[in-house]
């Protein structure tokens, strides 16, 4: 299993969002592209990045950001938040990104998440962020009444290869993932590849993960926990060979 550590953008900066609200928001460093670096320094394999204004306002607000954080990183860099045009995930791919996210245009416009596909192939992830097994939007402010299983099982028929799921109950609450609706994620999407995201704090994270014994379980991304100082990116490592 792959660990990634995440960087979360906002006005510029390397913050955390408590369960993705905006005004309970921690700000960790004013250089992300230090981060980025710092990340690889120890021992990060890949990176997770998102440009929390980009997902708020529709388009992305820190492309310059971006290209210096994949410079510094020298390592695949996955991007999502705003990519909700073409020439958007154009951009992210262009300055040199592994992979780029669609996370509400997936649900909203299934003819452009296919049409991603088809043009940029595997290098298209979707973000799927659910609570209480509905998928949230729009910077999770609007709540759906679509089942995250069900978008997962749509988008692995698009030929979609890479999910990112993220338990926005449990995101920045250091609780723990939600393991009974990730093993029904990847359950319904078995050709694609999943990165768990939310509550994943701690080694014993990492190995409730591996218990669930599901092959396309590929990827668990940290955040809150390796910035307050909870593990490391060491410990976590291990934990997932």
């Amino acid at each position: 299993m792959i660990i990634l550590p995440a960087i979360d953008l906002k006005d510029g900066k390397c913050v955390r969002l408590r369960q993705g609200r905006a005004d309970d928001m921690t700000v960790y460093s004013d250089d992300p592209a230090e981060q980025a670096r710092d990340w690889r320094e120890q021992g990060g394999r890949e990176l997770h990045v998102v440009d929390l204004d980009g997902a708020f306002d529709g388009f992305p607000r820190h492309l310059e950001e971006i290209k210096a954080i994949i410079r510094a990183f020298e390592g695949p860099v996955e991007v999502g938040g705003g990519l909700r045009t073409p020439d958007a995930i154009n951009a992210v791919l262009e300055a040199g990104a592994a992979r780029a996210i669609i996370g509400s245009s997936a649900l909203d416009d299934p003819n452009f998440l296919v049409k991603a596909v088809e043009l940029w192939g595997d290098r298209i992830a979707v973000g799927i962020d659910a609570r209480n097994g509905l998928v949230q939007t729009r910077g999770w402010v609007k709540t759906t009444s679509v089942r995250a299983v069900d978008l997962a099982a749509a988008v692995d028929k698009m030929g979609v290869r890479t999910i990112i799921y993220t338990d926005t109950a449990t995101d920045g609450m250091l609780g723990g993932p939600n393991l009974a609706q990730l093993a029904t994620i990847c359950d319904s999407a078995p050709h694609c590849q999943i990165t768990a995201s939310g509550g994943v704090s701690s080694p014993y994270d990492i190995a409730n993960l591996k218990a669930l014994e599901r092959q396309n379980l590929r990827a668990a991304i940290c955040g809150k926990a390796l910035y307050d100082g909870r593990t490391t990116l060491k410990e976590m490592n291990v934990a997932a060979l």
